[in-house]
C-alpha cells in the first residue's frame, strides 16, 4: 500500500545532463538539502537525464513533492540552488516562457530576441529583475522567472513585450505602472494582516 502511495505521488523531472551535478551538489549536499526540506526522496537517473521525486513517507503532502520538483526544475533551467530554494516560500512560483512556442524555431530570431531580453552586458535582464523583485534566467529556448505570483507575471508580460519588439523604454514605463499597483496591493495586504493580529 505504501509503495502504491509513493508511485501515485511520484514525479519525473527531465533536466539537461550538464545541470545534474548542480542538482546533486558537492558530495550530495544540494540533493540532501532538497530532500530534508521537502520530506522527499530524490533518485538521479543519469542515463535518462531525469530526477525522480517521491515522498519519503506516507504522511508527506503531495505539495511537498511538487515543491521539490519545482526546485529541481529551476536548477535544471539555470538558477542557482539558493535561488531555487526560494520556491519553498509559499508565495513564490516558477514561471517558464517557451521562446520557441512564442517565436518559432528560427535560430536568428531567437538569438536576436534573447539579446533584447538580456540587453548589453545583461543590463535589461538586471533592470527587469530589480523592477519586479524577481530572479530571471535566459536559457537556450526559454526564459524562467522566480518570484511572487503577481511580480513573476509582471516580469513575464514585460519579457513578452520585448519579444514582440516593443522598445525597452516603453516596457519599463509599463512595468513601472504595473509595479506601483502591485506594491500598493502588497502594502495593503501587509497592513490588513498586521491589523488582524491586533488584540481587541
Amino acid at each position: 500500500m505504501q509503495g502504491d502511495m509513493r508511485v501515485a505521488n511520484r514525479m519525473h523531472v527531465k533536466v539537461p545532463l550538464e545541470r545534474l551535478p548542480v542538482i546533486i551538489g558537492k558530495e550530495g549536499t544540494t540533493k540532501n538539502e532538497i530532500m530534508s526540506k521537502t520530506g522527499t526522496l530524490l533518485t538521479i537517473d543519469s542515463e535518462n537525464s531525469m530526477v525522480i521525486i517521491e515522498p519519503e513517507a506516507p504522511g508527506v503532502p503531495p505539495i511537498n513533492v511538487m515543491k521539490a520538483a519545482d526546485i529541481v526544475k529551476a536548477i535544471g533551467l539555470g538558477f542557482t540552488p539558493e535561488e531555487a530554494f526560494s520556491l519553498l516560500d509559499e508565495d513564490n512560483v516558477l514561471v517558464v516562457i517557451d521562446l520557441k512556442n512564442l517565436l518559432g524555431d528560427n535560430q536568428n530570431t531567437l538569438k536576436r530576441i534573447k539579446g533584447r531580453i538580456i540587453g548589453e552586458k545583461g543590463r535589461a535582464r538586471r533592470t527587469l529583475e530589480e523592477m519586479t523583485g524577481t530572479k530571471i534566467v535566459v536559457g537556450k529556448y526559454h526564459v524562467a522567472i522566480i518570484g511572487s505570483y503577481e511580480r513573476a507575471m509582471a516580469a513575464k508580460k514585460a519579457i513578452e513585450m520585448l519579444a514582440e519588439g516593443r522598445q525597452h523604454g516603453t516596457v519599463y514605463r509599463h512595468l513601472d505602472t504595473v509595479m506601483r499597483g502591485i506594491k500598493r496591493r502588497e502594502a495593503i495586504g501587509l497592513w490588513e494582516e498586521r491589523g488582524s493580529h491586533r488584540p481587541f
